[in-house]
Order: C-alpha cells, then sequence, then structure tokens
C-alpha cells in the first residue's frame, strides 16, 4: 500500500483537518516572511540577494604569502642577537633583595578562564628560563646614557616629540607611500610588492571615535579610551599610546553591502559584550531597523539601551550580529562567535609615542616612537586553544630548555598559534617609521602569545572604559579627552583598587623599581604608604600615570639616544643609568620568593 492510496483513503473529517493545518501554515509562514521584512527600515537585513563568503579572504584575511618561510628558524640562529627575544626585560626584574620581595610579576602571569588555557602564575615564582635566557641580553640596560641625554636641550626634545612623522597637514601617510617605493631593503622574497601592513589610519576622529579619511569616507578604525596596563605603559615609564580597532567590512555593512554606522555602531557593543561577557549599554535603538533581537526576551520589537550579553552552544537565542555579518553569521556559518573570542578578521592598530611636554603639561605625544599592528586571521575553537596550550605546557615540562620559534618574516610580521598576526614599524635613525626586522617583531609577540593576562592575545580591549559610565561610551581618542579626572579601577577578585594594588605589591611604579619619583611620592622614607596620596590616586590616575615635565624629558631624551643607536634588539627601555634592580644573570629556575597573586582583572 503506497502513501498516495493511504492519504485518499483517509476519513474526509482527518482530510480538511489535514487540510486547514497545512493552510494555517503556509499562512503562518506568509505572515513572518512579510512582517520580518516590512518591519525594517530598509534593506539591512534579510536582503535574498546576500552570497555566503568564497573564502577567508574576504573576511579582510590577507594573504600569508610568505609566511612560512621562517618558520624553520634553528633553536640557534647566528643571525639572531637574542634567540628569545620574545622573554621580555622585565622577566629579569629582582625581586628578592635585603630590602624585601617585590612582585610586579603578577601584572603578566596569572590563573586564567576559558578560552584562555594559558594559566601562569608559577611563573612568578621563579625564573622559569631555558638556559640560553638565563643571560640576560637586553643589554642596553647596562648602559649608562648620561653624557649623551645631557648633551640633548629642553627645547630640542620638545620639538622632537611634537613634530608628526606619521602624516602631514593633508593627511598623507608617510609610512604608506614608503612602503610602495622602490627599491626596498627591507623587502623579503624581492618581488616589489609589500605583503603586510600599510597604515591607512588617518588619526581624524569624528565625536563617536570613528576615524575618517582627507575625503570625509570612514576607514574603519574606531578608538576607544582605556586603562593603561600595569607598569610598563605608563607614561610616568616614559611613554604615551592609543589604541583602535576595525572589525572587516561585513560588520560595517547593511545587507546591500553599503557602510553603514549605525550597524558598525551595534556590532562594535556585541563584539565588547561577548569579550567582557556582560551587558554592554548603548545608545536608544529599534530593534526592528536592524531585524534583531539586542535584550534577548525573544522578539525584534523593542527599543533598547542595551545589549544584553547570552551565550548557550549553539542556542537559538544567542547574540547575533547586524547587517550583512549578521547574514554571514545565522545562514552561512562563515561568522563564528563565542565569549571571549574576538571575530575572525579584527584589526588593532597601537602606536607607542614619546610623551608630549612642549605645552608645559603632560600629554599624548605627537611624534610616534612605534606603530604596532594586530590582525586575527584564523577562528581556534575552545577545544583548539586547549589543545594548543597543553601542548605547549607538555613541551616546556618534557624540555626545560625547549626554545619557542616564531614562524613569519619583515613583511607580514610574527603569526602565533592561537590565530594572529603581529607586525610593528619602528623609528629609523633619522626618526621616521621602518618596518621592524623580524627580531624586533619577536619582541612584540613574546606578550601577545600564551600569556594569562590577555584576552584572545589582546591587553587593551578588556580594559575599555565601562560604557555605562564613560565619557561617549568610552569610544573616543585621547586626543579628544585625556586621562585626567578618570577614576581608579577596581580588581575583579577582591575589590582592591588596581593601581594601589600594583604600588602595594610591587612598592614602586616599574617594575624595575626605578622610579623614583613615583616612589618618593606614594612612599615615605620607610616604605609605608602616604594615604593622602593613594586617596588622590583612587580619583585620578594621572596622580601616578603622569610624570613630572623634568622627567617626561628626561625619558624622551633617553629614548632618542637608543633610536640614534638603532639598537633595538638589545631594549627599548627608556633608561639613563643602569637601574639597580636587574638581573644580569639568573640561575635556571631560580626562586623568586614572592608571595603569588592569583588574579589580576577588572572589575
Amino acid at each position: 500500500m503506497n502513501v498516495l492510496h493511504v492519504f485518499t483513503n483517509l476519513p474526509k473529517i482527518t482530510t480538511r483537518a489535514l487540510i486547514l493545518t497545512a493552510s494555517f501554515i503556509f499562512i503562518l509562514a506568509f505572515a513572518s516572511f512579510f512582517f520580518s521584512h516590512c518591519s525594517n527600515k530598509d534593506s539591512k537585513d534579510n536582503a535574498p540577494t546576500q552570497q555566503c563568503l568564497s573564502g577567508a579572504i574576504t573576511l579582510g584575511v590577507p594573504n600569508l604569502r610568505g609566511a612560512s618561510d621562517n618558520a624553520s628558524y634553528p633553536l640557534l640562529n647566528p643571525n639572531l642577537n637574542n634567540q628569545l627575544a620574545n622573554i621580555t626585560s622585565q622577566c629579569y626584574t629582582k625581586t628578592d633583595t635585603s630590602a624585601g620581595q617585590f612582585n610586579p610579576c603578577y601584572a603578566c602571569h596569572i590563573e586564567t578562564t576559558e578560552p584562555n588555557f594559558n594559566s601562569d602564575s608559577e611563573l612568578q615564582e621563579s625564573y622559569a628560563f631555558p638556559s640560553y635566557a638565563t643571560t640576560n641580553r637586553w643589554t642596553n640596560l647596562f648602559v649608562d646614557r648620561s653624557a649623551a641625554v645631557a648633551a640633548i636641550s629642553d627645547s630640542s626634545i620638545d620639538s622632537y616629540a611634537s613634530t608628526n612623522n606619521y602624516s602631514d597637514a593633508n593627511g598623507k601617510i608617510y609610512l604608506a607611500e614608503k612602503l610602495s617605493s622602490t627599491p626596498r631593503s627591507w623587502d623579503f622574497d624581492a618581488d616589489g610588492k609589500w605583503s603586510g601592513y600599510t597604515p591607512d589610519c588617518y588619526y581624524n576622529f569624528d565625536t563617536e571615535g570613528f576615524d575618517k579619511d582627507p575625503s570625509g569616507n570612514y576607514t574603519g578604525w574606531r578608538a576607544f579610551g582605556y586603562y593603561p596596563f600595569l607598569g610598563t605603559f605608563w607614561p610616568t615609564n616614559g611613554s604615551t599610546d592609543d589604541v583602535l580597532i576595525r572589525l572587516p567590512e561585513p560588520f560595517r555593512q547593511n545587507s546591500s553591502g553599503v557602510f553603514d554606522k549605525e550597524i558598525y555602531r551595534i556590532n562594535l557593543a556585541i563584539v565588547e559584550a561577548m569579550l567582557k561577557s556582560k551587558d554592554i549599554p548603548i545608545a536608544e535603538t529599534k530593534e526592528s531597523d536592524f531585524g534583531i533581537d539586542l535584550n534577548g526576551n525573544g522578539n525584534t520589537r523593542d527599543t533598547v539601551t542595551v545589549v544584553t550579553y547570552r551565550y548557550q552552544y549553539e542556542s537559538e537565542r544567542n547574540l547575533v550580529y547586524a547587517g550583512r555579518a549578521g547574514f554571514l553569521q545565522k545562514d552561512c556559518g562563515d561568522i563564528k562567535m563565542a565569549p571571549g573570542l574576538f571575530p575572525t578578521g579584527t584589526e588593532f592598530l597601537h602606536s607607542v609615542r614619546y610623551v608630549g611636554t612642549s605645552t608645559g603639561a603632560i600629554q599624548m605625544g605627537t611624534r610616534m616612537k612605534e606603530l604596532r599592528y594586530g590582525r586575527k586571521v584564523a577562528w581556534k575553537t575552545y577545544s583548539d586553544l586547549q589543545v594548543t596550550a597543553q601542548k605547549k605546557a607538555k613541551e616546556k615540562t618534557a624540555n626545560p630548555d625547549y626554545m619557542e620559534v616564531f614562524a613569519g618574516n619583515i613583511e607580514i610580521g610574527i603569526i602565533n598559534d592561537q590565530g594572529w598576526v603581529y607586525q610593528g614599524f619602528i623609528e629609523d635613525a633619522a626618526g621616521d617609521l621602518r618596518p621592524q626586522t623580524y627580531e624586533e617583531n619577536v619582541f612584540c609577540i613574546g606578550c601577545h602569545t600564551n600569556l594569562g593576562a590577555t584576552t584572545d592575545t589582546v591587553f587593551s580591549f578588556p580594559r575599555k572604559f565601562d560604557s555605562a559610565s564613560a565619557f561617549q561610551k568610552g569610544w573616543y581618542h585621547w586626543s579628544q579627552k585625556g586621562l585626567e579626572n578618570i577614576p581608579e579601577a577596581k580588581r575583579a577578585s577582591d575589590g582592591e583598587y588596581e593601581y594601589a594594588y600594583y604600588l602595594m605589591q610591587n612598592k614602586a611604579g616599574d617594575e624595575f623599581r626605578a622610579n623614583s619619583e613615583v616612589i618618593n611620592k606614594f612612599f615615605d622614607g620607610s616604605g609605608n604608604p602616604i594615604a593622602s596620596e593613594f586617596t588622590a590616586l583612587h580619583g585620578d590616575v594621572t596622580h601616578l600615570l603622569f610624570p613630572s615635565i623634568a622627567r617626561a624629558r628626561t625619558l624622551n631624551k633617553a629614548y632618542k639616544v637608543i633610536v640614534q643607536n638603532q639598537s633595538f634588539i638589545y631594549g627599548r627601555d627608556a633608561t639613563v643609568t643602569p637601574p639597580a634592580n636587574v638581573h644580569e644573570t639568573v640561575t635556571q629556575d631560580q626562586l623568586t620568593n614572592v608571595t603569588v597573586v592569583p588574579e589580576n582583572r577588572l572589575q
């Protein structure tokens, strides 16, 4: 008996019921289609002409031509001064002295939560270096630059630090022109084409931190305010900096592939919610304009002022990106989402600058010391990341002298095993930016791979100011509003003020405890904290972060001497005289004798 025979012989009432049910289902489907399309103000979502991606390149992921060319560096490469340039100079600080025990190490090495499986708080306990690294090869730390610094006048260093070495008044980016010119001594494969990142940010921001080119078009870069990371990146230790983020084009486009600032603003808020695993306030937004459920109540009809964080594996109630990115996420699976991870194709731009002093007040310097760039080029699942971390830990346990080797070259930068490429540009002897060498790039990758303190290998974005209370919800550049009057953040684990906690753990404001200005400001002659100074810090972080004009000028001069000598492979720390609290050599697994601090996260 076939199916048709069964159907045609059903009782009439059953047949009528089936017909009515089918009709009802059809009406519901049509209504759903009609209302889902007509509720949107334009073609921002659900356009029938959209197509899935043909490959990762359409997400803005670069062609890594030549990426594997340097993957097989021998463990002792005669072309490298420092085979382990990824171990930073700060790791050689003396923690145990006659004056007591000091622990700046907890800033980077902590217990982690997924998807960062690189828990490394044990590195606070000992100098767990391969035997090769027991000799400190950051020899610039042991150079006395007093005479060279004294020879530089205040007026000349002020002028130097306030000169723009990135672009001219018309928006021409010097480095972009240099990278497109020939001949180029740094061309890795002599093909006449630059394969790495070409700077395309104009540092021309609107009132929401979005960058525009000279024609008024949005570049996709957006600046954000954040708490500078502990120690080295405080201006009082020699540098100012800024960070920008850019998501791939589909995150900036409506369904027709046209740039839409509102869609981009929403998608950045969704990325922030997913990365921080928390609700993110936004400007008043009608869900129906974009066809997405932002507050998680199951419909798209509300006017909301917050992106509500929620995530369950493969749940239909998870957050969905707006615009073309949403289509690629829902209908194609081309875009992945998970807590604590950035989308593939996410980019960061980080300029490291001199400390500005020319106006008589501390500010972000105009001149760039470095321009650092990172891009996520591959999606790694939690399982992928866990396996990678376990493999690395196993290698180090089996062979304490294991020396990590990184794939990459001067053009594309360095590739880590978590799906990111990092590349840098640094001043040449004349003060113009140039590509970093392979070894100089390895210095940068050391902090952006297998480190406890990062989130998806990134420091800055997890430290972005709280969208609920910050100026412009935290989306602005330091040139639009500085750090003045920013209250101190608190630690998530114990509610302690973060910077004050660091000062008490380290009894200093830098890893080497060489910043006497901070020490004398916050501690008395017996090493006891001065309560009034800590109270002032709680209300305004610049009370700690900003140096005096005299100190800023001195550090600017010291760094300029390093630039003139082009000796970055021996260290970039702006020291005048050799800091006393640095080991020239250590024994393998030498104990630090500090008390381990397991946590270091912001509320």
